[in-house]
Parts: structure tokens; sequence; C-alpha cells
């Protein structure tokens, strides 16, 4: 059943968990992402970001990612996350896709302010809704480019100002977390979390969510993380798969290698979402 970002999140405001946001760039991806939520009857956002392009093309797998959503037996968005061009999101909004990240983190807040309005005012032509970054995570979407600085946490009062000036309808804060493979033990400030979200009342987003730890996942959704965006690690779980069997076994069909990394990714995908789900 395909619904819109902001119902998908009100259902986890309802319920006090957050909902799992997976990058499905391949069928392998989509399969397993999509049997676990049916299996754990939980909902589920399936998400394409503008990097997956070279090896996943949106006007190939887009369609296929709203069609699946719309055949499936629990709630599905199909969310573009970290979109940085309007032409690019209007294609997906095109398509059906029911949620946008409009990522405007590395422009200046006027800019970031000016272009989440654009973003705001083209989705809901489309009766879909957005999601927009305030602060700047420690490593770029794709995990290169750390900061040496490490994350830029976001200011409380300048969230709240942009979330009035913008209409979003989904906050992502920097509160500690790095898209990609920590480097070393992140530091969260799941007190800044709590602020944020009693200050905004809107639901917040976990982006970096690979490799944070069961407890800091449940702090995190306590004090109003409703999103996590998760993909790294469920990835792994797939090439781990992958090289596993190519050890034990001489490997004729890609197809036996595609089925062993969707298996394994299903396994730790359906870890993820139940620890969201508590």
């Amino acid at each position: 059943m395909l619904v819109t970002l902001k119902e998908i999140l009100a259902l986890a405001e309802e319920k006090n968990c957050a909902i799992g946001a997976f990058n499905t760039p391949n069928l392998e991806n989509l399969n397993a992402v999509l049997r676990t939520a049916e299996r754990l009857n939980l909902p589920v956002i399936i998400s394409h970001a503008e990097l997956h392009e070279p090896a996943s093309p949106l006007r190939i797998i887009g369609p296929v990612m709203v069609d699946a959503a719309k055949r499936a037996k629990v709630p599905v968005c199909v969310h573009l996350d970290h979109c940085e061009t309007f032409s690019y999101m209007e294609e997906a909004l095109e398509m059906g896709f029911t949620g946008i990240m409009y990522d405007g983190s590395a422009l200046s807040y006027e800019e970031n302010v000016e272009n989440t309005r654009r973003a705001v005012a083209m989705s809901r032509k489309y009766g879909a809704s957005v999601e927009a970054e305030i602060g700047q995570l420690a490593a770029r979407e794709g995990g290169e480019g750390e900061n040496a600085a490490g994350p830029v946490y976001t200011d409380p009062d300048l969230a709240l100002k942009f979330c009035r000036e913008t209409g979003i309808d989904a906050l992502a804060p920097s509160f500690g977390t790095a898209h990609g493979v920590y480097k070393s033990k992140p530091v969260l400030d799941l007190e800044r979390v709590k602020t944020i979200a009693d200050m905004t009342g809107l639901p917040l987003v976990m982006h970096g969510g690979s490799g944070v730890s069961e407890d800091e996942y449940r702090r995190a959704i306590k004090n109003g993380i409703r999103k996590v965006n998760y993909y790294t690690y469920m990835s792994k779980a797939g090439v781990k798969a992958v090289q596993k069997m190519l050890a034990e076994q001489d490997v004729t069909f890609y197809h036996d290698l595609a089925l062993a990394a969707e298996y394994a990714m299903e396994e730790d995908v359906e870890k993820a979402m139940r620890v969201f789900a508590e």
C-alpha cells in the first residue's frame, strides 16, 4: 500500500517508534526489505538517492519501486533521498514517489531555506511530503569526504526557525551520526534530539543509521527520532554472503550470488526493523 512520508511518520508517532528507511538501488535490496516488512507486518520506507544513479538509474528502478509499494501488504513510502537537483526531484515525483528529502545542508542557511521552500511547493503539487536537513553530518552521503572537524551539530533555535520558514514535514538534524562506515565511535548528542523534537513538533530523522548501537537507537527513538536511514550494514551483509559463497564453492550462475546476498540482507534488515519498532 503506497502512502506518503507524512502518513507513515504519523504511524511512527502514534506508536512511539521509528520507521526504517532502506535504500533499494536494485531488486535484491528491494526484495529483502519488502519481504521482511511484510513478514513482520511493519510499515517501511524504500529509498533511492541520486548517488545510486550510475548503478541504478531512477528511470529504471523508480517505477519498479512504486509498483512494488502499491502491491505491498503493508504501508510503504517511496522516498527520494538526498536530492539536490530539482529536475531529478520532479522526475521522481512524476513517477509517483511520495516522499522527498531535499538536501541543502551544504548551502548557506538562506539558500537552504529558499531551495527547501521550492522543494515543498513542487512536492505539494504531487501530494508528496518533504524532509530537509539542517546541520551537516561528519561525512557526505556515500560515506565519503569526512569533515576533519566532525559533525556540525544542529542549533535547536535555528532548526525551529528553519521549520517555520520552509513548511517541511520532517527534519533531519545533525547530532553526531555519519554516513557510511564509522571510523571511530560516534558521539551522539541525544538530548539535542529531544530539544529539537520538543521545539519543532516535527518527526525527526536519523541519517547515518548503520553502525549505531541498539541502546542508542532506543534512546534516540524515545527522544523523537521517527525515521532511521539504514543501508551500509545491510549492503555489507550482502557482500559477506557473496564472498562466503565464492570461497566455499564453484559458482556458475550470477543469480545464485544475488540470492545469497538477498537472503543475508533480509536477515540484517529484520534485526534493524525489530529494534526500530520496539
